[in-house]
C-alpha cells in the first residue's frame, strides 16, 4: 500500500497502527500462494486456517465473556486484506459475520462450542439471512421455526446467496418463529452443517468466485438451546450484527480502491506515450486526482463510522450506511477509471485491475444495496428532525 499517511489520522491509536503494519506484511508474504482461483473452496479453507493459525481471526471473533469488537481494527483488517486479495478479505469477514450474533447475544454454552474453533481457523462460519424474496426486506422472510417437542424447533424454508454456503461448519439461521408480525416474529438459531434436514440446494457461481449457496431446510430439527437471544429477537440480533459489520464492507471496498489507484499510478508512470508517459497527460492527471479524492473521502467516512462505534455509540446506523454506500460506489468509479488507464490490458484476465473490476460489483449489493442505504440514511435524518420538532414542541 503506497500511501499510509491516513494512519496518522486521529481516528487511530498506536495499537491500530501496529496491527495494520503487521497484517500488511503478513498478507504480502503469505496470501498469494494460498489462492488457486480454480479451487475457490480449497482456497477459502486454506485462508481461514492460515488466518486462524496466525492469530488474525481474534479481531473478528473476540474472546471473553462479553464480546467487544474493535471496529477500527476490523475495518483496517478488511481494507488491508482486500488490497491484496478479495478472497482473503471474504475469508476473514465471513468468520466474523457468521459468529457475530453468537459473540453479541449467544449463551455461554454457544460461545464455548463455536467461537474458539472459528477463531482458531479450525471451523468455518456462515450467516444465513437472505431468501429468494427477502433480501433487503428482512421482515418478508418466510422460513419458519415451529415448536417440535419441548426442547426443539423445526426449520422449514430456503435461504440463498449464503456466503460460505457449502463449506461452512455452522450457519446462523434466521426464521419466522411467530411471536409477532413483521420483524417482531423472527428468531435466530445456530444450525450445524450436518443437521438432518439441511441440504445444499444449489452452489451459486458469480463473476468474482466465492463460495455461495442456496440452503434448503425440510424438517430440520434444531435444539432450542441453539437459539441466539430471546424468542422473537432475531431481527434485533441481525441488525446489531450488521451495525458492527456494515462499515467494514466500506473498508473492503476501500482496500480494492486503494489497490486500483496504486495500479493506475504505476501504469501511468511507466506507459510510454506521445514522447512521454501516460501520466504526463492532463486528462490522466485529472482522472488520478478524482480517484485519489474518492479514496480519501471514502476512508474518512469509513473510519468516522468505526471510530464512532468504538467510542461507545449504541448504534451507528446513519454513519455506517453512509460509509458503506459511499465507499462502495466510489470504489466502483475508481476501479473503472483504473481499467481505463490500462486500456485494452485492463480487461485481460490475470491483470489485477480486471480482477478488481469483478470483485467490487457485489459490494454495492450485499449487506444492503446502495439504494437501501439511501433509504436508511433518509429515515435517520427524518427521525432526527422529527425528534427535534417534538422536543421543541414539548419545551414550548
Amino acid at each position: 500500500m503506497a500511501d499510509t499517511s491516513f494512519m496518522s489520522w486521529p481516528f487511530f491509536e498506536d495499537q491500530h497502527r501496529v496491527f495494520r503494519a503487521d497484517l500488511a506484511r503478513w498478507t504480502r508474504e503469505t496470501v498469494a500462494p494460498l489462492i488457486d482461483h480454480h479451487d475457490v473452496d480449497g482456497s477459502c479453507r486454506r485462508l481461514v486456517a492460515a488466518l486462524g493459525e496466525n492469530g488474525w481471526l481474534g479481531a473478528v471473533v473476540p474472546s471473553g465473556a462479553r464480546a467487544q469488537f474493535d471496529v477500527r481494527m476490523l475495518c483496517l483488517a478488511r481494507e488491508t486484506l482486500a488490497y491484496e486479495s478479495g478472497l482473503a478479505d471474504f475469508a476473514f469477514a465471513m468468520q466474523g459475520l457468521g459468529t457475530g450474533p453468537i459473540s453479541l447475544f449467544g449463551s455461554e454454552d454457544l460461545k464455548r462450542r463455536y467461537l474458539r474453533r472459528v477463531a482458531s481457523g479450525k471451523a468455518i462460519a456462515a450467516f444465513a439471512l437472505s431468501e429468494p424474496d427477502a433480501g433487503s426486506d428482512v421482515a418478508a422472510m418466510t422460513t419458519t421455526a415451529t415448536p417440535d417437542g419441548p426442547d426443539h424447533v423445526r426449520l422449514d424454508g430456503c435461504k440463498t446467496w449464503i456466503s460460505n454456503g457449502g463449506i461452512a461448519d455452522h450457519y446462523v439461521v434466521f426464521a419466522r418463529s411467530g411471536e409477532g408480525v413483521g420483524a417482531r416474529g423472527i428468531s435466530a438459531y445456530v444450525v450445524d452443517a450436518d443437521a438432518p434436514g439441511l441440504t445444499i440446494a444449489e452452489r451459486i457461481d458469480v463473476i468474482a468466485p466465492h463460495p455461495l449457496a442456496t440452503l434448503a431446510f425440510e424438517g430440520c430439527r434444531v435444539p432450542l438451546a441453539h437459539r441466539i437471544g430471546g424468542a422473537g429477537e432475531g431481527f434485533k440480533v441481525a441488525m446489531a450484527t450488521l451495525d458492527v459489520f456494515r462499515s467494514t464492507v466500506g473498508a473492503a471496498a476501500l482496500g480494492l480502491a486503494r489497490r486500483a489507484l496504486d495500479e493506475a499510478l504505476e501504469r501511468a508512470a511507466s506507459r510510454r506515450m506521445f514522447g512521454g508517459v501516460l501520466g504526463d497527460l492532463q486528462l490522466t492527471q485529472a482522472g488520478l486526482a478524482d480517484m485519489a479524492t474518492g479514496v480519501d473521502a471514502a476512508a474518512l467516512l469509513v473510519y468516522r463510522a468505526a471510530w464512532t462505534k468504538d467510542s461507545g455509540a449504541p448504534r451507528v446506523t446513519r454513519e455506517a450506511a453512509m460509509a458503506k454506500m459511499y465507499a462502495t460506489e466510489a470504489a466502483q468509479a475508481v476501479i473503472d477509471r483504473a481499467v481505463q488507464v490500462f486500456g485494452g490490458l485492463g480487461v485481460k484476465q490475470g491483470v489485477k485491475v480486471e480482477e478488481l473490476y469483478r470483485e467490487i460489483r457485489a459490494l454495492r449489493i450485499y449487506e444492503g444495496a446502495t439504494e437501501v442505504q439511501k433509504v436508511v440514511i433518509g429515515r435517520e435524518l427524518m427521525k432526527a428532525v422529527q425528534a427535534g420538532v417534538s422536543n421543541h414542541g414539548a419545551a414550548e
